[in-house]
């Protein structure tokens, strides 16, 4: 049976490094916790999944609000272990946040995919999510 959580110690936001860094392999397990803190401050919030008490998944989000949309809550960062995919992981951490967003009363779930992550595109298409906007960045 897996249940999923906030996580607030440091011991919790560690844990999830190991799935983290799967889709963010730049990440050094050794700061993992002090940047996660550091968004925590701005309102960052992490999920764990587990399952058996292994995490299988993990969640960065945090509830915004603009003009376009009003309040919604942004997925920074969704990614399953890579030996628990096509488990319903993926499917049931997106379903609590869609939860989590509905219960803090934002109009949307917002989220953006690498444009070479065709399998993650699969997955939020299947779940009826759309192609809305693009995401434009320039590195400076």
């Amino acid at each position: 049976m897996n249940r999923i959580r906030e996580a607030h110690s440091d011991e919790d936001i560690a844990r999830g490094f190991a799935v983290m860094s799967q889709l963010r392999p730049h990440l050094a397990a050794d700061e993992f916790v002090t940047r996660v803190r550091r968004q925590m401050a701005g309102g960052f919030r992490l999920a764990l999944l587990e399952d058996e008490g292994d995490v299988q998944a993990v969640a960065g989000f945090r509830l915004n609000e603009n003009l376009a949309i009003g309040r919604f809550l942004y997925v920074d960062d969704l990614v399953t272990d890579q030996t628990a995919r096509s488990q319903g992981h993926g499917r049931r951490l997106l379903e609590w946040l869609e939860q989590t967003a509905r219960e803090a009363g934002c109009s949307q779930l917002v989220l953006d995919s690498g444009v070479q992550r065709f399998d993650a595109h699969r997955f939020y298409l299947r779940a009826g999510y759309a192609i809305r906007s693009h995401h434009l960045s320039r590195m400076l």
